[in-house]
């Protein structure tokens, strides 16, 4: 049996994980070493993370303390989202389609870094408990892992007209 520090699954932990893969991702089309699928690759991962921050992590969450960013990461993923919706109509050996993706790596980039990991994570590390904090992670887990089953970056241009709610 598995002791129960092996079964914490932080939630920060797993979306500054998630973080860097989808860095990796963008060096990798950078680089010229990726191709459709690898954009494929990072438009469901992006839709996937962005889901599952919208649907769990933001609402369990929101404070007094963290909802002025929380509603501004609602705003950015909307952001993403739009940029992630038109490439998905593009060429990937256009111009047109370099030029987003540099958008997207500055808008996610942002988001992910400046945003998330540099102000929300450190308020939610003194704030919450481990056992908060495992809980929520293993819920985000189950339904990334069950979003990318399918194609969830299929879901994004039905989802650029307004940001998610949030909890009032």
């Amino acid at each position: 049996m598995a002791t129960k520090s092996a079964q914490v699954l932080n939630a920060l932990d797993l979306l500054a994980d998630q973080h860097k893969q989808v860095d990796s991702l963008f060096a990798q089309l950078e680089a010229g070493e990726g191709d459709g699928a690898t954009f494929l690759q990072l438009a469901d991962a992006l839709a996937a993370h962005a889901t599952i921050e919208e649907k769990i992590f933001y609402p369990r969450v929101t404070t007094n303390q963290t909802s002025k960013l929380l509603h501004e990461s609602v705003e950015e993923h909307l952001a993403i989202k739009r940029v992630l919706a038109d490439m998905l109509t593009m060429d990937p050996a256009s111009e047109e389609f370099e030029a987003k993706l540099s958008v997207l790596k500055e808008e996610v980039s942002h988001h992910a870094h400046e945003e998330e990991e540099a102000k929300l994570f450190p308020i939610l590390r003194t704030s919450m408990s481990v056992d908060e904090l495992a809980g929520i992670g293993n819920e985000l887990l189950a339904m990334f892992e069950e979003l990318m089953k399918g194609s969830p970056r299929l879901l994004v241009p039905k989802e650029t007209r307004e940001s998610a709610p949030l909890p009032a």
